[in-house]
Formats: structure tokens, C-alpha cells, sequence
């Protein structure tokens, strides 16, 4: 019977321990945690750099940025339908 009872302690020991170990591990910090109060810096929004507004022409030899003093024009066939490319022309 001393047996049993003595079991039955060391079971509920046991448990009390488990139930309250949780408890302080959530709750625990290390010095440095608690020693660290050092302000963060603020965040600077990510700005690309810009470059000049190039235009872009689609010609029949692929998509190309246009020289500064020029613009795109629709393409024609011979036939005068529309060739779906553009046309660079230059002042």
C-alpha cells in the first residue's frame, strides 16, 4: 500500500511540474530581451530611380526604345492595311 502511495505522489509531483512549466517559459526573457531598449530606425520607402520617360516602339525587328528626338507611327503594308508594327521616324 506504501507503494502505491508513494507512486501516486511522484505521478502528481510530476504533473504540478509539467502544468506550471509552461506557464514561465512563455513568459521568460533573457538579459539581453530585457536590457535592449535601443530605438529602431525608420524605414525609407523604396523610391526606384527614375529614369527619363523613354518611349518604346514594337517594329517588325522586336521592341526597341526610341532616340530622344523621335516617335513611333503606325506601320503599313503595301497594300495600305495596317502592318501591327510600329514605324520610327526622326525629326
Amino acid at each position: 500500500m506504501h507503494r502505491y502511495v508513494t507512486i501516486i505522489a511522484v505521478i502528481a509531483f510530476g504533473m504540478a511540474i509539467a502544468a506550471a512549466a509552461p506557464a514561465e517559459t512563455s513568459s521568460a526573457q533573457t538579459a539581453q530581451q530585457r536590457s535592449s531598449h535601443v530605438t529602431k530606425k525608420a524605414v525609407k520607402p523604396y523610391r526606384p530611380h527614375r529614369r527619363g520617360s523613354r518611349q518604346i516602339a514594337c517594329t517588325a525587328f522586336g521592341c526597341h526604345p526610341i532616340p530622344p528626338n523621335c516617335h513611333p507611327q503606325t506601320g503599313y503594308r503595301w497594300d495600305g492595311m495596317p502592318s501591327g508594327f510600329d514605324v520610327i521616324v526622326c525629326r
